[in-house]
């Protein structure tokens, strides 16, 4: 039997990708997903709905299981928060949050207004807005270790020394047997993140060493019934 070369395809991309480096939707696009969103306008739209709308599930568990996490917090920035769904839904919960949405120019151009929130374009690897803490869902997965360390060492500057702190959400892979219904699903996004991305889900002892490499030297982890979990980190 013969088989169609377009489902090859992404095998061999796939197969490049693990004897070259890089990233199989780099070898099948000739560039990174960020970049080939940036330059095109449908690829931009679809990826920033696809993400609001899995985004809605997310956001559902964690202001139903974080009730008191928010409660102190004066401004919070949503690093890399897309359109802004995601800040604009808590400071929807905690009207006295001042929220900030940080993500790239062609992001944050097609992003709708939100009461209470603002929207900054830049660059989390060049600067993140002050605030008395950051928020970050589903981001670090996307990246290797080293530019995870040089995201959260932008994070420590934005946020103050003492009383500062940084919300993560995002998976927590299982070292041990006691295994959930959700943990098949988690091991199959670290697939894809190999496919898609230079990142990976990680365990708890690589977010741990990741964390102290960015300047958080403190956390806890708090489950909640999603994919994720809340990492909460402090510098002190």
């Amino acid at each position: 039997m013969q088989l169609n070369p377009s489902f090859l395809a992404p095998w061999y991309c796939l197969s490049q990708c693990i004897k070259e480096g890089g990233t199989a939707f780099s070898k099948a696009h000739g560039c990174e997903v960020w970049d080939l969103a940036s330059r095109n306008p449908e690829v931009n739209r679809n990826f920033n709905e696809a993400m609001a709308c899995t985004s809605k599930i997310v956001m559902t568990a964690i202001l139903s299981q974080y009730k008191d996490g928010f409660n102190n917090i004066r401004s919070l920035v949503d690093v890399a928060g897309g359109t802004g769904g995601n800040v604009a839904e808590i400071v929807r919960a905690y009207p006295h949050i001042k929220g900030i949405n940080l993500d790239l120019p062609h992001v944050v151009a097609t992003a709708p207004k939100y009461e209470g929130v603002s929207h900054v374009a830049g660059n989390m690897f060049d600067a993140i807005p002050n605030a008395d803490a950051i928020f970050m869902k589903r981001i670090l997965h996307d990246w290797t270790d080293e530019s995870c360390v040089e995201i959260l060492r932008n994070c420590k500057k934005a946020i103050p020394e003492k009383t500062g702190k940084l919300i993560i959400a995002d998976i927590v892979l299982k070292t041990d047997d006691h295994c959930d219904k959700l943990d098949g699903i988690r091991m199959a996004m670290d697939l894809v993140m190999f496919a898609l991305t230079c990142g990976k889900e990680r365990t708890e002892q690589e977010w741990k060493k990741l964390l102290e490499e960015g300047g958080f030297y403190r956390y806890k982890i708090i489950k909640i019934p999603a994919l994720e979990s809340i990492i909460e980190a402090y510098p002190e």
